[in-house]
C-alpha cells in the first residue's frame, strides 16, 4: 500500500464516520435502522476501488471495536459489533471490497456517462445492498432469535431507501471520475 492509498482509505473513514452524524431513520419492529452510514460502502467502493475501500471500512470496525463512537447514534464498542447489527457492519467491509471489483471491472474514464452511471449502479446494488444484506440478515437471524424468514421479509423495508443511497453514490462517484479520477484501472 502506497501512502496516498492509505491517505484515501483513511479519509474515507472520516467521511463514513461523519455519515453517521446523520440521524438514523428506525423501523418499527425491526432491530436494524436506515443509517446513512451504509451509503458509504457505495461510495469507497465507487470512488476509491476495492481494496483502498474495505480498508476504510476495516479501519471503522477497528475504531468501533477499541469502543470509540463512530457509528451512527454514537454507537461504538464489542456490543455493536456482537450484536444485532454487527453482521451487516462486518459485511460493510466485504460489499465495499465486491463493490469496488464490480466498479473497476465496469467502469472506465473512456466510457459514455451512461455506461459510468450504469455501472456504478450496479456495483452499488450488487455490493452495497446485495453482499451487505447477505452478511447482515444470517447475523440478525441468529442473534436476535427470529426466523430468517421473517429478516428477510422485514429487510424488504430497506430496499427502497438504499435504492436511494445507490443513485445518490452513483451521481457522486461519476462526478468525482469527471472531476478527480480515483478508481483504479482495471484490465477489461
Amino acid at each position: 500500500m502506497t501512502t496516498k492509498n492509505l491517505v484515501l482509505a483513511a479519509l474515507f473513514t472520516a467521511i463514513i464516520i461523519v455519515l453517521g452524524f446523520i440521524p438514523a431513520v428506525p423501523i418499527p419492529l425491526i432491530p436494524v435502522p436506515i443509517t446513512a452510514q451504509s451509503m458509504g460502502v457505495m461510495l469507497a467502493g465507487c470512488i476509491i476501488g476495492a481494496k483502498r475501500g474495505a480498508l476504510a471500512y476495516a479501519l471503522l470496525v477497528v475504531l468501533v471495536a477499541v469502543g470509540l463512537p463512530v457509528l451512527s447514534g454514537g454507537r461504538g464498542g464489542l456490543n455493536v459489533l456482537m450484536g444485532p447489527t454487527g453482521g451487516y457492519i462486518f459485511g460493510w467491509i466485504i460489499g465495499t471490497f465486491v463493490t469496488g471489483l464490480v466498479a473497476e471491472k465496469l467502469v472506465s474514464e473512456s466510457q459514455s456517462a451512461a455506461r459510468q452511471m450504469a455501472g456504478f449502479f450496479a456495483a452499488s446494488v450488487i455490493g452495497g445492498i446485495g453482499v451487505v444484506y447477505a452478511c447482515g440478515m444470517p447475523w440478525l437471524s441468529v442473534v436476535a432469535g427470529t426466523p430468517f424468514d421473517k429478516v428477510l421479509l422485514g429487510s424488504l423495508a430497506f430496499i427502497p431507501g438504499d435504492l436511494v443511497k445507490a443513485a445518490i453514490a452513483t451521481l457522486a462517484a461519476r462526478a468525482v471520475i469527471v472531476g478527480y479520477p480515483l478508481l483504479p484501472v482495471r484490465a477489461h
